[in-house]
């Protein structure tokens, strides 16, 4: 089954035979906290997109999406018209290689610099179009109405459950064994989803067979 917002906040109450006022105002931080987990645990091309940008003449840095999560790959057009992808390195690696940033080139490099920025190496000496192609956060449950869902919550319901089930007994301080069955199911939904995430949605059995699991 698949979980409305509604419905999740319903079923975590009933689960925990819990409805103290308290208790429900933090129903939606629970559901955040279950949405982090997964999307921080589990790496689904679902949640990939690309951005348009550009680079600016004789400026190190390039503003990222403001719901970016990790890259994939960054690539600038140049003169000739071809993609030229960028390597990521860490910050320390970048303001090493173009210590002074009034050195300009054509970028190599990359880092995140900040929550809203890129650092690139050497400062670009022209302006590029660039397109970034990038694992993002989704809009929360919790962002819409009680009749919505998410892509979380119609194909990932049971690490929505147990996870956001998980943040709710942590916070009443529940018994432990309960806290660990709780879990138990999540990681259990979580091994479910990078089976998704890491073999069966980027492969196809014509071209590489039946994904095989080794024997426990």
């Amino acid at each position: 089954m698949s979980y409305t917002y509604a419905q999740l906040k319903t079923a975590i109450q009933d689960f925990t035979d819990n409805s103290e006022t308290t208790f429900v105002n933090n129903l939606p931080i629970f559901i955040k906290n279950a949405e982090e987990r997964i999307l921080k645990n589990i790496q689904l091309s679902f949640f990939k997109k690309n951005a348009s940008g550009n680079m600016t003449a004789s400026n190190k840095y390039l503003a990222m999406p403001s719901d970016y999560l990790a890259s994939f790959s960054l690539s600038f057009i140049n003169g000739s018209g071809d993609h030229v992808f960028l390597e990521l390195k860490d910050l320390d690696f970048v303001q090493s290689f173009n210590p002074d940033g009034s050195d300009t080139g054509a970028p190599r490099y990359y880092a995140v610099y900040d929550v809203d920025n890129f650092i690139l190496g050497p400062t670009p000496d022209s302006s590029y179009s660039s397109e970034l192609n990038y694992f993002y956060r989704p809009a929360s449950l919790t962002a819409g109405a009680d009749s919505g869902t998410t892509w979380l919550s119609e194909n990932a319901e049971l690490a929505m459950l147990y996870g956001s089930l998980l943040e709710a007994y942590t916070f009443m301080k529940g018994d432990a064994d309960l806290l660990a069955t709780y879990e138990k199911r999540l990681m259990e939904a979580l091994v479910g989803m990078k089976q998704l995430g890491e073999a069966k949605e980027v492969t196809d059995e014509y071209r590489t067979g039946k994904v095989i699991r080794q024997k426990q």
